[in-house]
């Protein structure tokens, strides 16, 4: 019965670092991603600006920032709610 026991602990042992490499790897990936999102928001921005100054100048009106990234959810609080569930 001793042998059967260490034998089933071993395996959950095992089990368990399985799943603690798992869990890093994601854990990485969700950084990683929260990083390509960051930068593609930002770069999103930057184009909106670009053709909100190039649309102004050819209509000869004052250019005003799009506020289309004012309006979506930050990337915190899309974490926030992620982490939430």
């Amino acid at each position: 019965m001793n042998k059967i026991i260490e034998h089933r602990l071993e395996s959950l042992k095992a089990e368990y670092e399985a799943g603690q490499k798992l869990l890093a790897e994601y854990e990485t990936k969700q950084r990683n991603l929260r990083e390509t999102l960051l930068r593609i928001s930002g770069a999103i921005q930057v184009l909106e600006e670009v053709i909100t100054e190039e649309n102004s100048e050819a209509n000869g009106e004052v250019s005003q920032p799009d506020d289309t990234l004012a309006k979506m959810e930050p990337l915190s609080e899309l974490a926030a709610s992620e982490e939430g569930t």
